[in-house]
């Protein structure tokens, strides 16, 4: 047995390249024509898995914010104090295109490029993608206002991570947040009490005085947020809220407290109070729900593309250290049953992988079938990968044992982390349920997205079925499907996983993921595959 450690501990995973090593997400990003971005995602790739980004990723998560209310003065600063490796991992991925790309490089394919960005950060630190995605995704809608956009333009273009608390008028780059959920009513925005009063027109456009509160207000630090506040006249309505307001003062925001997380720590989530805040009208008056959901469907698809990286992620740490850790004469990897887990791990994070880059890059198309796939499969790829992640991580942390179950390891942040996903920008009932209300609004997208489904499936019997038994769930009336609203969308998002992998993995990974997650038996545990498949050849193609 040579080569094992003499106490049979494994390395520590580091110093490896995330992209060339992830062979499904090279071949993604040729599929959706980013191969002017290779050499970069090249070096993105050994960036991330250098090291120094490790242990600058441990750092922001072990020394976590820090809330000063007050300056030793007495005077509201509302400033949230970090490490400084959170400042170096938001300049990471603030270089690196995950603030702005898709909406600063217009070739369609950008999105594809942005995605394989994206999904390698979150495999090292995901704390710093939640302000640096909506900074990304606030980019459309802060061009609905034309003066503060002239002014804010160059900011959200910018690839540096400009940290200070002044004003947008001193800054080099700019970050923005969201605020729009309040302790009274969560998802149901509907019911927010925020108050937004007019105070006339400015040079950042109509201003008004917004009083009340939000219970989660994402990343206060940021130097601005998108909010939703109701205006007398015509109800519900978004804002930008800046940190400081036009003339260079401090804008009345007062934060309450930081979030204690289960994960998710290097990052600030806050509850405040808006005192006469200032703000900018984003929009339309009295369309601010959605206004601030063409927000959220960007970072719905970040959060599938984030958690379809934990699932990578936890492929490779449970990949590495089987290889290096030994039991009864031999490998873990090479342990049959270890090896049937492994591979079934490796078939959940190829599929996922695959929704998520696929959805990506329909953001950067505008053919009937690219509006499809973004209005129906992009909350059924937030649901599912988000949901799978969770389960996943944990079932890694499980193959190390002992050693997955403590802090000085890899696998206790990643399994910590992976929920936030499945609960930020819609937990997976209101997925679910947006999924049926895509399907009604715009049934032609339905059709049109079966019929493509159904095209490629007539290869595999298995999926055609689903296929078939998806256009009868849409016959039905609606009373009758909501409650199914979650079985109709697993379905959806496993035969689109089917149809993925039979045109885009190897021929014995379509057929070990049809075969096995169309089996009766499938779902409560993982490790159960078809059981017909060379699952030690899955395993090798699954790391270059």
């Amino acid at each position: 047995m040579t080569g094992i450690h003499p106490d049979n501990q494994a390395p520590e995973l580091k110093d490896y390249n995330l992209y060339t090593s992830d062979p499904v997400l090279r071949r993604a990003v040729a599929r959706g024509a980013a191969q002017w971005r290779d050499a970069e995602l090249v070096r993105q790739g050994e960036e991330y898995g250098a090291e120094a980004t490790l242990r600058a990723a441990e750092d922001a998560n072990r020394y976590a914010p820090e809330l000063q209310a007050l300056s030793p003065r007495g005077e509201r600063i509302d400033q949230v104090k970090f490490h400084p490796s959170w400042h170096t991992m938001m300049a990471m991925a603030r270089r690196n295109g995950i603030a702005n790309l898709p909406f600063v490089d217009a070739r369609p394919s950008a999105w594809s490029a942005y995605a394989a960005s994206l999904y390698m950060h979150s495999q090292i630190e995901s704390g710093s993608t939640c302000p640096t995605t909506m900074t990304k995704a606030c980019i459309p809608l802060m061009r609905l206002n034309a003066p503060l956009h002239a002014l804010t333009a160059p900011l959200l273009a910018s690839l540096e991570h400009d940290a200070r608390d002044i004003p947008l008028a001193q800054k080099s780059s700019m970050t923005v947040g969201m605020g729009m959920t309040e302790k009274q009513g969560g998802s149901d925005v509907r019911s927010n009490t925020t108050q937004a009063v007019p105070a006339g027109q400015g040079p950042w456009g109509e201003e008004f005085l917004l009083t009340g509160h939000k219970w989660f207000f994402s990343a206060p630090m940021c130097d601005g947020h998108l909010v939703l506040a109701k205006t007398r006249e015509r109800g519900s309505t978004c804002f930008f809220v800046p940190r400081w307001r036009p003339d260079g003062s401090r804008n009345p925001i007062h934060i309450q407290r930081l979030k204690d997380k289960v994960g998710n720590r290097s990052n600030s989530s806050s509850e405040v109070e808006f005192k006469d805040a200032f703000g900018v009208l984003i929009g339309e008056e009295g369309r601010g729900i959605s206004t601030i959901i063409e927000m959220a469907t960007f970072t719905r698809l970040d959060c599938a593309l984030a958690s379809a990286g934990f699932i990578r992620q936890a492929l490779a740490q449970t990949l590495h250290y089987t290889r290096h850790r030994h039991a009864f004469g031999k490998a873990l990897i090479d342990q049959p049953l270890m090896t049937e887990l492994l591979a079934d791990i490796a078939l959940e994070s190829e599929a996922a992988t695959l929704l998520a880059m696929e959805l990506a890059s329909h953001f950067g198309a505008t053919a009937p079938l690219d509006t499809a796939w973004r209005r129906v499969m992009t909350p059924v790829a937030k649901f599912w990968n988000c949901k799978r992640a969770v389960g996943l991580t944990g079932e890694a942390m499980e193959v190390f044992g002992g050693n997955g179950y403590v802090e000085t390891g890899p696998m206790g942040r990643l399994f910590r982390e992976a929920p936030v996903n499945s609960i930020w920008e819609g937990s997976g009932n209101v997925m679910c349920l947006d999924v049926l209300r895509a399907v009604s609004r715009n049934p032609d997208d339905a059709h049109l997205l079966l019929d493509h489904l159904q095209d490629i499936a007539t290869q595999a019997p298995q999926l055609l079925a689903q296929v078939q038994q998806l256009r009868a769930a849409l016959q039905l009336p609606p009373e009758t499907l909501e409650p199914q609203a979650r079985r109709f969308t697993q379905r959806l998002a496993l035969t689109a996983q089917g149809c993925l992998m039979l045109q885009h993995a190897s021929t014995a990974a379509a057929s070990a993921f049809i075969g096995s997650r169309f089996d009766p038996d499938w779902g409560p545990v993982m490790g159960i595959t078809s059981g017909s498949h060379d699952t030690a050849a899955l395993l090798r193609a699954a790391w270059a």
